[in-house]
């Protein structure tokens, strides 16, 4: 029974990144060996083992047959006969099948049967063999280390099989808890936008996406956006919120905001007059088809409806600020509000030459909000009971009085 240390422990390492957890191989065992040794058997689909004090996870060996499409149909051999040389072959890139023993902490001979620390120098994602095509989840990891590890290009031999495995329907059959699973993390790197250009390299952002592969050829108002192309804006809009350090809701939000665009009818190009409440009605088909998770899903909303409002707020009076505000539910729900106007902000700064500028409507509305949040509503509902008022009526007393705290606010009161 030997123990080795691989996959992205051993490579972030050798990059001399964080190391934040870490991946285990165990060859020459059996369930059995591990289990009287105490670990503690949590693999549905193949033998994996929690490790009895640190509960971190050890795989025994394997090696994987293709037995049907998407990424479920394979068929596992775990024993004790499969070597690592075997087990490294089945996995994605050449950066991720490099293997060292436990104790390792960085220096000394690594396992590299099939060049990883090359790729790793050359800053290149490539593929570990033609097994790759087995499994369509890969193209989506492949595109969140591009999102990830900057600087890397995807080896054109990688790109071109990819391309071949949507070209055969292969991201037809990937479920959609792993599409949302692995989009979150990419939206969560360093440049998402990258992750959606590696996509639309291979076809599979047509077949995942197709609402958003659509926004690229899309021209809008070059006075509004001067990179013209609504593709090229989003991109800029999603690099934007990484650079705010969003969270995911955001860059969600951002990645929707703007799908309406892509059914602006010809004859009104520049122009995309409507498109938030089309963004609205197409973001319902993505986060339902997605299962994308409720609180990505409503701040997404907002967003696409509310915009275009946002970015116009500081020409509003007390009453359209107060009709704002409550079609955004921002007194009951003033955090997402909060992530509701960094997304705004984020497409705003993601125009070209607008990267660096101000965006007063974050802060004016956030004041706004904290306006009307300070308004004694007990008070109003006291003054109104003792006047008689009931039911709705003392509802309306305390909307009433929330649009004199916003006017007093206007006036710099």
């Amino acid at each position: 029974m030997q123990i080795y240390m691989v996959g992205g422990a051993v490579r972030d390492r050798l990059l001399g990144r964080p190391v934040h957890d870490h991946d285990w191989v165990v060859v020459g065992a059996t369930p059995e060996h591990m289990a009287a040794q105490g670990y503690l058997p949590v693999g549905r689909d193949f033998p994996v083992f929690l490790h009895p004090e640190t509960r971190e996870e050890y795989a025994l060996a394997r090696t994987e047959r293709k037995s049907g499409r998407g990424y479920r149909g394979f068929v596992v051999q775990a024993s004790p006969d499969v070597t690592l040389e075997e087990d490294l072959a089945r996995r994605d890139l050449t950066i991720n099948a490099i293997a060292a023993p436990a104790d390792w902490t960085g220096a000394g001979v690594v396992f590299d049967p099939y060049r990883g620390t090359r790729d790793l120098q050359a800053r290149v994602l490539r593929h570990v063999t033609d097994a790759f095509r087995e499994d369509p989840v890969r193209i989506l990891r492949v595109a969140r280390f591009a999102a990830r590890f900057t600087d890397f290009t995807v080896a054109p031999e990688t790109l071109a099989l990819m391309r071949a495995m949507v070209e055969a329907g292969e991201a037809d059959h990937l479920v959609p808890e792993r599409v949302w699973q692995e989009l979150a993390r990419g939206l969560m790197e360093d440049k998402p936008s990258r992750m959606f250009e590696v996509l639309r390299a291979c076809g599979a952002l047509a077949v995942l996406l197709p609402e958003v592969e659509c926004l690229w050829g899309v021209p809008q108002r070059a006075e509004y956006h001067p990179e013209v192309d609504t593709g090229v804006h989003l991109m800029m809009v999603l690099d934007m919120s990484a650079r705010l350090a969003a969270p995911l809701a955001v860059r969600f939000a951002c990645l929707t905001h703007d799908l309406g665009k892509g059914t602006t009818p010809a004859d009104m190009l520049p122009r995309h007059i409507g498109h938030e409440q089309r963004s609205s009605r197409l973001l319902k088909g993505v986060a339902e088809r997605l299962r994308v998770p409720v609180d990505c899903r409503e701040t997404a909303y907002v967003v696409a409806r509310e915009h275009g409002n946002i970015h116009r707020s500081g020409d509003l009076g007390a009453t359209a600020l107060l009709r704002l505000l409550e079609r955004c539910d921002a007194l009951r729900k003033p955090a997402r509000f909060a992530d509701v106007l960094l997304a705004c902000e984020c497409d705003a700064r993601g125009r070209l030459g607008f990267e660096e500028a101000p965006y007063p409507p974050r802060g004016q509305l956030a004041a706004a909000l904290q306006a009307a949040l300070a308004l004694p509503t007990a008070e109003v509902a006291a003054r109104a009971a003792a006047a008689g008022v009931q039911g709705p009526q003392v509802g309306e007393w305390i909307r009433r009085a929330r649009e004199d705290a916003l006017a007093q606010w206007l006036r710099g009161g």
